[in-house]
């Protein structure tokens, strides 16, 4: 089944988009789709998952319940399918569609002990199961979850894990062997530690900038993961900050953070420092696989003059700009043509209009033309005070390559908008 946009869902016309943009969301608002990295589109295409925050003035305390809603795209209609505490303000409650529309899997936590674990959702009679350890991000087919310590996640930054009380929240000293990268086998529901911070960082080839971690007086922590398209192996950074940088959380704003990119096989056998310490120094965000699996692409500033879109294998090797020009920006992914990339921007990067408006990008690497195929509003009131509660619009591509979804600030609320592409990609 192809994707189909009821008549009732309003269009998007503001700035006069280039391609049909509809509002899926434009009842209660308050609500986002997941990440650049993962499509909220079911298998099917016709239904897409979204989060809606119960409030958008403040980030949340633990305990705070957030709704898992379904759209459903052909019908025109939306509905809540599950409440959940188990979210933050930028990723939700990290919905991951699995091998069909009755495979939804999301986080939530058990307030009476304050364990976070995943959940296996069918959208569409109800039925759940909950699952050890927790989901950042789904394996092709949803055969497995892959998430680091989801509480610990605000240590670094804030928005991407969930809430538990500060003081159950635990510190890594130097290289943990008790932390690091979990899987979750989704058939039995077991969760086990695949790869240890410490493991990682002493096996890795090259050396880790991090190895001397404990002597540095740096705490570690594992952050985004992601499987690659082919499901064969994985993506995983690492945040290094001194224990002295005086805050507990969301370090990030400190700008304190020291970023390494790994990647390995799914037996964790062969670990690799793909992006280290020094390249990401220069500036740059929002790492990524390429369609084929094999490679990796980000924005980085490679060479000292502005950020621009790059690649590099799996290892590493051969970092390279993907084109001089236009500028990298927001997150990028490059389309399975191989031919285009995807992105948008941050309020404050320099291709953002300046009002708090930004482009969805469309950007050719044969020629390095850029069309600028939406324009929207993704600032928020509150975001000057905490950057925790701004609106990225987090581009996502549905299965098939010609559909996406984003998210925006209209109307005074959280909105999930979709586009229709098709004349793009042939």
């Amino acid at each position: 089944m192809g994707i189909e946009i009821a008549g009732s869902f309003p269009r998007y016309t503001e700035h006069d988009p280039e391609v049909p943009v509809w509002c899926v969301t434009p009842g209660e608002g308050r609500a986002i789709h997941r990440f650049f990295d993962t499509s909220p589109f079911s298998p099917s295409g016709r239904y897409l998952a979204a989060f809606r925050l119960p409030q958008e003035q403040r980030l949340p305390a633990p305990g705070d319940v957030g709704h898992v809603v379904l759209v459903d795209l052909a019908a025109g209609d939306e509905r809540v399918v599950a409440e959940t505490r188990g979210w933050e303000t930028q990723m939700g409650a990290n919905l991951n569609w699995g091998a069909d529309d009755r495979q939804l899997f999301f986080n939530d936590v058990d307030t009476s002990s304050w364990t976070p674990h995943a959940v296996c959702l069918d959208p569409l009679s109800g039925r759940s199961r909950r699952l050890d350890g927790c989901v950042y991000h789904a394996a092709p087919g949803g055969t497995a979850l892959a998430a680091t310590s989801m509480v610990r996640n605000r240590r670094t930054q804030v928005g991407y894990g969930v809430v538990v009380p500060d003081d159950r929240v635990p510190r890594n000293p130097g290289l943990a062997d008790d932390d690091g990268l979990y899987v979750t086998d989704t058939a039995t529901g077991e969760a086990r530690l695949l790869l240890s911070i410490a493991d990682c960082v002493r096996r890795c080839e090259p050396a880790s900038a991090f190895r001397d971690a404990a002597d540095e007086g740096l705490e570690v922590y594992g952050f985004h993961c992601k499987w690659n398209p082919r499901g064969d192996r994985l993506l995983w950074t690492l945040r290094a900050f001194p224990s002295a940088d005086g805050r507990d959380f969301d370090v990030m704003r400190t700008r304190t953070l020291r970023f390494e990119v790994y990647t390995l096989d799914t037996a964790a056998r062969d670990v690799r420092l793909a992006v280290g310490v020094d390249e990401w120094a220069k500036g740059g965000h929002h790492i990524n696989w390429l369609p084929d699996g094999r490679g990796l692409s980000m924005n980085l500033n490679i060479r000292g003059d502005g950020l621009k879109f790059v690649t590099c294998g799996a290892d590493g090797s051969d970092l390279r700009p993907i084109l001089e020009r236009p500028p990298g920006s927001g997150h990028p992914t490059v389309h399975p043509d191989g031919r285009h990339i995807l992105t948008d921007a941050y309020c404050f990067e320099p291709v953002a209009f300046g009002d708090g408006t930004i482009p969805i990008r469309w950007v050719d690497r044969r020629d390095g033309s850029e069309r600028r195929l939406v324009r929207i509003r993704t600032q928020t009131p509150a975001q000057r005070e905490c950057a925790g509660l701004r609106v990225d619009p987090h581009p996502a591509w549905d299965a098939s390559g010609r559909w996406i979804a984003f998210n925006g600030f209209t109307d005074g609320t959280r909105r999930v908008y979709v586009a229709d592409l098709s004349d793009l990609v042939g």
